[in-house]
């Protein structure tokens, strides 16, 4: 990959690197030039410039040379095979922000339920930052007009890379269970808690990782990179603006490249493309969707679109298929939910995880993580600091289950009962009709909770009450909720490949589903002796069947 671009960097960034190698003496000579050529730069050309003694020259070229030219790299994986990864990608992965996330399992505590499970957001990442390049080449190699060049290429490879540097302990666990219910401080840090997601955290990591390691910038720019535009870009394919905003990074007629790692509009993205593959992989789960067969069909059109207001929108450029891949889509949406349904929310996977939340919780304050200044953060204000947050990772549960603190022996306790299986209990579960709403969820627990306690009849009353239930809602579905995923997927055909439509789901197949979303509620018992978890059942078996779609499954 060469840029017209290539070898040339600002004088701030030279200076940054030369504030490494321990340099800085020669900030100004190089800060009052605007745009430095690195192919021209010689022994002779430093030393017209007055840069003595010999030295400092070959410290200078040595530094040069870490940065540009590089050669790609091949890494094999067991997924993708062999993987050519351009010097930055290199550079990034080499970095204590990103190497960090060897330590962070992909499937949280799935690897509590599937042995196989053990591998981590550091090679997934890896697999996307390569797939995303994939995609982007091929749009290029098949539809030049697009004026995909090289710097869009690379920028979308970094976001691929880059776009899980966020996730914190057990990946999901923590921003989607642990934060929500954390004490929050006052002020801005409590506000910023609130709303808090792992896409957050990736992309200020992101920054910390550029900020932090003074040849990244130097090199991004040696290859081609405007980082005044082209940070904003990869951050914005991290973490995608708002519907109403404008991007910063792209024009509007590259807007298609924002769906290539996360693609909020139907879900089709290479993030996906990757965790199917890789999960299976390792869960020993049959993967039906071929992402390989996806690439080489995606196409951008210009697709009219309507907006709430019924006006029509001319021109959108997205990433489309043939009409021909119906079925592999489905394939792709089903795999979404088996993975779901046989190992994301696993009924053990969830109780495991409410209990390490549970013990996360009652550790939270007396975890003491040292930040940016030598400030001290806590397990949860560790998101306001990326210092801090960078030494978090699955390493804390060992932290906690190994402590000899008293102030953690209530934490301790609920990780020791986890590694030696005694986990909360399943009891059953119940299939509510249709798909509730995020504000019915809520109340469903409650009414659930409060009908457990009373005794069944004729039986005398067990001393049971709602603080020995666990009540988990699961909600499985296709990606798009209730909704038919493939209605937001356009389509073009091999006759008229700029002309995009809609397919419908009797269009693909008649043996497709009819319903694409559904909610279970698990119920778990906490006491685990022979006599509470006979009376739990009785109590499970009382629950008013108005929340249950004519049966209940028990376990």
């Amino acid at each position: 990959m060469a840029s017209e671009n290539d070898g040339e960097m600002s004088g701030d960034s030279m200076c940054k690197i030369l504030k490494e190698e321990g340099l800085g003496k020669w900030d100004e000579t190089f800060r009052k030039m605007s745009v430095i050529k690195l192919r021209e730069l010689n022994d002779g050309v430093l030393t017209e410039m007055g840069i003595d003694p010999l030295e400092d020259r070959q410290k200078i070229l040595d530094s040069i040379l870490k940065i540009w030219p590089a050669a790609h790299k091949v890494f094999n994986d067991p997924i993708h095979g062999h993987m050519e990864l351009h010097p930055v990608l290199v550079k990034i992965i080499d970095m204590p922000q990103f190497q960090r996330l060897r330590y962070i399992k992909q499937l949280g505590v799935g690897y509590f339920v599937y042995p196989g499970a053990s591998h981590n957001r550091f090679e997934h990442s890896i697999g996307v930052g390569h797939l995303a390049g994939e995609l982007v080449k091929a749009l290029k190699e098949k539809q030049p007009d697009l004026n995909i060049n090289d710097r869009d290429i690379l920028c979308v490879q970094i976001a691929g890379l880059c776009h899980d540097l966020g996730h914190g302990p057990f990946s999901h666990l923590f921003d989607q269970m642990f934060i929500p219910k954390a004490t929050r401080p006052s002020g801005s840090l409590g506000e910023k808690m609130r709303t808090w997601k792992h896409e957050d955290a990736s992309e200020e990591m992101f920054d910390h990782l550029v900020e932090s390691n003074g040849y990244l910038p130097g090199m991004m720019e040696a290859y081609g990179l405007k980082l005044s535009e082209d940070l904003d870009f990869i951050k914005e394919m991290i973490k995608l603006p708002e519907a109403k905003k404008k991007y910063k990074g792209r024009p509007e007629e590259k807007s298609f490249l924002y769906e290539i790692v996360a693609n909020k509009r139907n879900g089709i993205d290479v993030d996906k493309f990757d965790y199917f593959a890789r999960d299976c992989h390792h869960l020993g789960i049959k993967n039906n969707f071929d992402h390989g067969r996806f690439i080489k069909f995606a196409r951008v059109c210009d697709v009219d679109e309507q907006k709430g207001d019924g006006q029509k929108v001319k021109g959108q450029k997205h990433i489309c298929t043939r009409d021909k891949e119906g079925n592999n889509l489905y394939d792709l949406f089903h795999t979404r939910y088996s993975l779901h349904r046989r190992a994301y929310q696993h009924n053990v996977v969830k109780i495991i995880e409410h209990m390490i939340t549970e013990a996360f919780l009652k550790a939270d304050q007396h975890i003491q993580i040292k930040g940016s200044g030598g400030e001290m953060f806590t397990l949860s204000t560790a998101i306001a600091d990326m210092e801090a947050y960078t030494k978090l990772t699955d390493c804390v549960f060992y932290k906690i289950l190994n402590s000899t603190e008293d102030t953690l022996q209530k934490a301790r306790e609920i990780l020791k009962n986890i590694v030696d299986r005694k986990h909360y209990r399943f009891l059953g579960e119940i299939k509510h009709k249709g798909t509730p709403t995020k504000d019915e969820i809520p109340q469903l627990k409650e009414e659930l909770a409060a009908a457990l306690p009373f005794p069944r009849q004729g039986v005398q009353a067990d001393g049971l009450t709602k603080e020995d239930f666990v009540v988990l809602s699961a909600t499985m579905d296709y990606g798009s909720g209730a909704e038919d995923p493939i209605n937001s997927v356009d389509f073009y055909s091999k006759k008229n490949p700029n002309q995009t439509f809609k397919i419908t789901r009797k269009e693909v197949s008649k043996l497709l589903p009819v319903q694409f979303s559904e909610t279970l509620f698990r119920v778990y018992g906490k006491k685990m002796d022979s006599k509470s978890l006979d009376a739990a059942r009785g109590h499970f078996e009382q629950l008013n069947p108005v929340w249950s779609d004519s049966h209940v499954t028990e376990p």
